[in-house]
């Protein structure tokens, strides 16, 4: 197994792609808004990666948060709230903002199971701060470490329930980040012990099944390397003081915070402590270098990933999705 994650080039899997991927067996897939049309298109796809790697767990990821971050959208799939809409309501009403996340979760969930995707790079714990970049913004789910674990742990249960794997990210945390690492790597010249209160979510849900590292260069910690890229961060930080034992995969590695060319960053990222390297875009010549410089997968890293997929539980009743997203718009008008 090529401990990578591949995106897919369009809606439906092209003949080298399947050839390809036969050979790689890659740890998972991962899909955006150009592989999903319709749900009768998506559910085949999906069906089309269980058949060729021969069995029904296999990790298909996408990114539906909900707010401007969302793959599958109207009018085929019904819009969802960013995270700050529970963070509003956590003001008013801690209780019932926790119920609207987990029925929230729930709902994704099965929308999500419906179509046969497994896994949903969500919740983020980065904690808001005032200078935080707009690339976070409304997608954070507050400025308390403590609420912010409080509403993760509240999506997570709420997307198992609905038979996904959640991804908390982006560890050791974003929050501080003043440029979006989509374009430049941010540098987060924080002290230790401001650093430390942005572990705090992430400590709380240490035992989450999946996570995600951010391309953030942190001084504190390592001055020469970003978090995806240095085994100081990944060992000492990620695996030690947060005592995260899930499936660790790097960030997208096309992000133009990291140099070099993907393949190279994907080797960096695995022989930093990685699980699993994360390469989002289809281009086959990236696949073909990644899968060909990469070792093995780990036993750890296949153990982590069985672990984590073992979490849930296949789903074939999604009649509750409308009253899930009714009573979640109700407790979100409280605020």
């Amino acid at each position: 197994m090529t401990p990578a994650i591949f995106g897919l080039s369009g809606p439906v899997l092209t003949d080298d792609e399947r050839a390809f991927f036969a050979e790689a067996k890659p740890a998972g897939y991962i899909l955006f808004k150009r592989n999903c049309i319709d749900r009768m298109q998506l559910r085949a796809l999906t069906d089309s990666l269980r058949a060729l790697e021969g069995r029904d767990d296999v990790a298909i990821l996408i990114d539906q948060e909900g707010g401007r971050v969302a793959r599958m959208q109207p009018p085929e799939w019904p819009a969802f709230p960013a995270g700050a809409a529970f963070d509003a309501l956590y003001d008013v009403a801690p209780i019932s903002a926790l119920e609207a996340a987990r029925s929230n979760g729930q709902a994704l969930g099965l929308m999500l199971s419906e179509v046969g995707i497994t896994v949903d790079c969500l919740p983020l714990l980065d904690v808001r701060v005032p200078e935080t970049h707009p690339a976070i913004g409304d997608r954070a789910l507050g400025s308390d470490p403590v609420r912010v674990a409080s509403l993760g742990r509240a999506v997570i249960d709420g997307l198992r329930s609905g038979g996904v794997v959640g991804v908390v990210k982006h560890m050791p945390g974003q929050g501080r980040a003043q440029v979006d690492s989509h374009y430049d790597l941010p540098v987060v010249e924080a002290s230790e012990a401001e650093l430390a209160s942005d572990l705090k979510a992430f400590q709380q849900l240490h035992d989450a099944p999946m996570g995600m590292t951010g391309h953030i260069m942190f001084p504190a910690w390592d001055t020469e390397r970003c978090s995806t890229l240095s085994p100081v961060i990944v060992g000492e930080i990620i695996r030690g003081r947060i005592g995260f034992d899930g499936l660790l995969m790097s960030d997208d590695l096309d992000m133009k915070a990291l140099k070099g060319d993907v393949p190279s960053r994907a080797a960096g990222a695995v022989a930093a402590g990685c699980d699993l390297a994360l390469n989002c875009w289809g281009r086959m010549d990236e696949m073909v270098g990644i899968a060909n410089i990469l070792p093995a997968i780990t036993d750890i890293g296949r153990e982590r990933l069985a672990r984590a997929m073992a979490t849930i539980s296949p789903v074939d009743d999604f009649a509750a999705l409308p009253d899930l997203i009714a009573k979640r718009d109700e407790l979100l008008a409280l605020a």
